[in-house]
């Protein structure tokens, strides 16, 4: 990345060479610098953005391209010459191509897909058949096959002759007649190799391949596990469709996070930057989560007027609402939010249940008590400071067993929350549902109201025929 002196020198330079009528010095510039900082470029100078890319080599444009945010490819997209978007377009990578296509309103795919080249036209229809989260919308058709009855050196001679535009050639895959893979072999496998061996003498069978219907998630794990830069993606029959790449996995880990990120906080995944969604789609992304959540509220109102004479016999009681219901619902939300990440990362499954209940209630438990004893001597040292009429009389002569239900109700709300928070992830995982919709506000709702009925249990069972 550029320092902060050379970001302010690449600016300056770019503002003398735009408004030259002499565009050649524009294009010698732009084509030398790194992809990254004409990418901040365009997002300086968004009124020159089309400009910019217009005036790169095409393969470097494309580079650009791919790594700019949906709002600014649109944008250029719009802005271009119908002749200069089929250019960049065709130069795309077909993945890359077709996760930015992905993006655009059908009528707009339909217009865009006329300007490719018909070859490039019939890869991408092809992608965008498959489901939007499958291993197929991210493949591309751009890898070196060769066959196992071939020499090392005849593989050499096909990789010097198709490689150029394949998207790596760190891994070579070798098929059969029929199309189906056999296995895949590193490079450096066939560097170390005599020329004369076969093929067929260096493979082993250790093949780790994807479906094309795969998810996006799930090839992530894989990729994960066993460390590889690139896996080969076959269809039902084995035939080699194409492969997916590391670069393309740290984009969907990327998406997932950010995804589990805006729905922990209690919003629909939104699929555009912030500043480029428009507002009507921002508040829908929103308001639904709200308007669950106020009905939810609703039963906390619901439960404190149930226990509205409890209330008015020791209004001492009302005091300490906020208290317990905050509590448990933090220790609700924390809970959620270590659960959903170690699923998230695969540190944990279904099957890991019965551990993390465990777990969890030996925390609530700890926890809900540190808090019970930091709220007992809370009421302590108020009482203290009023008995030497520091502060006002409040709890009177039964602050005691006020002080007692105050600090088991915390045992008892903080031990219901993590046990809630913990638990609805791996149930909504069960039932096939995404864990990261148990979004902390679900989570702190329903423990705000099972936290009211918790507290006024513990007050009924200290203070019956006391205050009650």
């Amino acid at each position: 990345m550029s320092t902060e002196a050379e970001e302010i020198s690449i600016n300056e330079q770019f503002e003398e060479l735009i408004n030259s009528e002499d565009k050649a010095p524009l294009r010698e510039f732009l084509n030398h610098l790194n992809i990254s900082d004409v990418a901040d470029l365009i997002y300086d100078y968004e009124d020159y953005e089309e400009v910019i890319i217009e005036n790169m080599a095409v393969h470097r444009a494309a580079g650009v391209f791919k790594i700019l945010d949906i709002g600014p490819q649109k944008r250029i997209i719009k802005k271009m010459p119908p002749h200069k978007t089929a250019e960049l377009l065709n130069e795309l990578p077909p993945d890359d191509r077709t996760d930015f296509l992905e993006e655009l309103p059908k009528a707009a795919i339909r217009d865009l897909i006329k300007l490719l080249n018909h070859e490039e036209r019939k890869i991408t229809l092809s992608m965008l058949g498959y489901p939007e989260d499958s291993v197929g919308r991210l493949m591309t058709p751009d890898y070196v096959y060769v066959y196992k009855y071939q020499t090392v050196e005849e593989a050499f001679a096909t990789i010097r002759k198709v490689a150029k535009n394949s998207e790596t050639i760190d891994v070579i895959y070798v098929i059969n007649e029929e199309g189906e893979l056999i296995d895949d072999l590193r490079i450096r496998d066939l560097i170390l190799a005599p020329p004369y061996k076969r093929i067929e003498d260096l493979i082993d069978g250790r093949i780790i391949a994807l479906n094309v219907h795969d998810d996006q998630e799930q090839a992530s794990q894989v990729f994960k596990m066993n460390n590889r830069v690139a896996l080969p993606v076959t269809d039902d029959n084995n035939i080699l469709l194409g492969i997916v790449t590391i670069d393309d996995m740290f984009w969907v880990a990327d998406e997932e996070y950010s995804e589990d990120i805006q729905k922990i906080g209690g919003t629909e995944a939104l699929d555009e930057p912030y500043l480029d969604i428009a507002l009507h789609k921002l508040i829908k992304k929103r308001v639904v989560w709200l308007i669950v959540l106020f009905l939810s509220e609703m039963l906390t109102t619901t439960a404190m007027t149930f226990f509205s004479d409890e209330i008015e016999k020791a209004l001492v009681l009302s005091f300490f609402i906020p208290l317990i219901m905050s509590s448990g619902g933090n220790s609700g939300s924390q809970a959620s939010t270590l659960i959903i990440q170690a699923m998230a990362i695969g540190e944990i499954t279904i099957a890991d249940w019965w551990r993390v209940m465990r777990r969890e209630i030996l925390s609530g438990l700890l926890l809900g008590a540190i808090l019970g004893v930091i709220g007992f001597c809370r009421i302590w040292l108020w009482h203290f400071m009023m008995s030497y009429g520091i502060i006002k009389d409040v709890y009177g002569e039964h602050w005691l067993l006020i002080a007692f239900t105050i600090g088991f109700s915390l045992i008892g709300v903080v031990l219901w929350g993590t046990l809630s928070g913990s638990m609805l992830p791996i149930v909504l995982k069960r039932l096939g549902a995404d864990p990261a919709t148990s979004s902390a506000p679900f989570v702190a709702t329903l423990v705000d109201v099972t936290g009211i009925v918790i507290y006024f249990s513990v007050a009924y069972i200290f203070l019956q025929g006391v205050l009650l």
